[in-house]
């Protein structure tokens, strides 16, 4: 269950795109590889970006009950000019403006199809949040520009991407979700450091021998990461190497390797 309303995703997901068109004009190296998705340059991370989006207005607009293809989604690749920074930035202020526009208008319970949890608006909204919250992380390190996130979608984008490892597991059976197993009960405390006392800013990952379980909280585990709620959300998705001095890991850290590398399956 999302800590943010619909409309809060809304909000963000204009914010987040705003803020990538500052790194798209900011006059950094389109051409430049992206360091945390080195198959990828900046320009195709936008690229990327603005097509999951615009994917996603296609589906909640249409009420689409199946997937839709790329091919049948208008500008999903961006525009045809490459290495423009003015046309990115203007197709992706459009993308942004739009999907933005339909998610508003169907509100969070508009029934569409979705690969996990709930079929319905609200689970794009939440999901393309955090989508380009993570990939702005990439463009922002990209361009060697500063990251921030505001504390409850940081917060949010850890507790949805647990859930959607307890779907695969429970109901898709991924592979690699399935190996996040363990009879001995072994944990993973996820602590931010820098959040308000009773914030809850704090997570304990069980991995059981039925399966994943998790909870938000304040307990003794078999490794814990230690960081701001921002770096322990990128290290969390892979964004920061644990070796960072922005983190710190007491116990098994062979565990926590285990854990990012199974749990960022897809």
């Amino acid at each position: 269950m999302t800590s943010l309303t619909h409309d809060r995703c809304c909000d963000e997901i204009a914010h987040q795109v705003g803020q990538l068109r500052a790194v798209v004009t900011s006059g950094a190296d389109l051409a430049a590889t992206v360091p945390t998705c080195p198959d990828w340059t900046l320009e195709q991370l936008v690229r990327h970006t603005g097509g999951a989006l615009r994917w996603v207005e296609l589906l909640v607009r249409t009420r689409a009950q199946e997937n839709i293809p790329d091919e049948e989604i208008p500008l999903h690749g961006g525009p045809e000019a490459e290495g423009d920074a003015g046309a990115l930035d203007a197709w992706l202020a459009e993308t942004g403006r739009t999907v933005v526009g339909t998610l508003r208008e169907a509100g969070p319970d508009t029934k569409v199809w979705a690969w996990a949890g709930t079929l319905n608006s609200g689970f794009w909204a939440r999901r393309m949040t955090h989508e380009i919250t993570v990939h702005r992380a990439d463009a922002t390190l990209a361009a060697g520009l500063p990251y921030e996130v505001a504390p409850e979608v940081a917060a949010d984008a850890i507790d949805e991407w647990l859930e959607i490892l307890v779907f695969a597991q429970r109901v898709e059976g991924d592979k690699d979700a399935m190996e996040l197993r363990d009879p001995g009960r072994r944990s993973i405390h996820l602590h931010a450091t820098d959040v308000p006392a009773g914030s809850n800013a704090e997570w304990i990952i069980e991995l059981t021998e039925d399966g994943l379980a998790w909870r938000r909280g304040h307990e003794r585990a078999t490794v814990a990461l230690r960081g701001t709620l921002t770096d322990v959300l990128l290290a969390f998705y892979r964004r920061l190497p644990l070796d960072s001095e922005e983190l710190e890991i007491v116990g098994d850290r062979a565990l926590l390797e285990f854990w990012l590398e199974k749990a960022s399956f897809g």
